[in-house]
């Protein structure tokens, strides 16, 4: 089957095609044929204004537009489409999803950050990984950053939080907030030690491909530090010359590193494993349980 996902963050909204394939032991293969992602930064309006622009609605719909035509010479099967913090915020997000379907077809459903939560754990990555440990994972977006704690096998929470690179850099994240999830994180991770944490988001991405570390291999936190005293003393000119970065990675590479790292040290966790997946990656594998199980329409 030929599958697609579209994801509409507070960032970027992005298109994933897959090809699924069953192997002879019963796994089933997701093969990416293309991941496509345009940096539409609904936050900079919704987090600052409360609603989505007309500038930047007629973005969004011409993007999907490019994503339909994409999805039809891929001869795409099934998709599954969400828009998650930024749309979640935005007074005009529900009339907005209607003008998409009007004139794309496409439907897509604003979800909550505990579904997000939830779409993203579809990813089963702790699965290979043993029973026997605790595994965090933290995925932060532009307007939202979702943890989830899976230990002996079993969930132990889901949790989002409104603390997200876009909201950070408009200075939209309180005080009270960050103590918030200081608590949390602490509370609800103490009795789970030791415990290892997997990252996902593109953030967390780029430092591991700027570090040059072999895949499977985990991130130390120090090293994340590291990169954030680094990239924080130098300007936005500076970050995109030396570390190849797009101007819409440049800006929240940094407040993505202050949540990386204040939530690991919060779960006394000293290292990160980065496998390359993303909300987009659940979706796909979510919308193909569901076809295949008959749970899906």
């Amino acid at each position: 089957m030929i599958l697609a996902a579209i994801d509409i963050g507070s960032n970027a909204a992005r298109l994933l095609i897959c090809e699924t394939s069953v192997y002879k032991d019963g796994s089933v293969d997701f093969t990416k044929l293309t991941l496509l992602r345009i940096p539409l930064r609904l936050g900079f309006d919704v987090f600052d204004n409360g609603f989505v622009s007309d500038e930047k609605k007629k973005k969004l719909i011409e993007t999907l537009k490019a994503y339909r035509l994409l999805m039809n010479i891929y001869n795409v099967e099934a998709y599954k489409a969400c828009a998650t913090s930024a749309m979640r915020d935005a007074s005009n997000g529900p009339q907005i999803m209607q003008e998409i379907l009007d004139e794309t077809g496409f439907e897509i459903k604003i979800i909550s950050g505990v579904e997000e939560a939830n779409i993203l754990y579809e990813t089963h990555i702790a699965d290979t990984l043993g029973e026997s440990k605790s595994y965090m994972y933290i995925d932060v977006g532009g307007g939202s950053t979702e943890v989830t704690l899976y230990a002996q096998g079993k969930t132990i929470f889901k949790e989002s939080f409104n603390v997200g690179t876009i909201r950070l850099l408009h200075n939209k994240v309180t005080d009270e907030q960050w103590d918030h999830v200081k608590w949390f994180i602490k509370t609800h991770t103490k009795n789970h030690q030791p415990l290892e944490t997997i990252g996902t988001g593109g953030n967390i991405n780029k430092i591991f491909s700027i570090s040059k570390r072999k895949e499977g291999k985990p991130l130390p936190l120090d090293l994340l530090k590291d990169y954030y005293k680094e990239l924080s003393y130098t300007t936005l000119e500076e970050r995109k010359h030396l570390y190849h970065l797009r101007d819409d990675r440049a800006d929240v590479i940094v407040p993505a590193l202050q949540v990386y790292i204040s939530i690991m040290r919060w779960a006394q966790s000293d290292e990160i494993y980065v496998p390359k997946i993303g909300l987009a990656d659940g979706l796909v594998k979510m919308l193909y349980e569901e076809l295949t199980t008959g749970k899906g329409k």
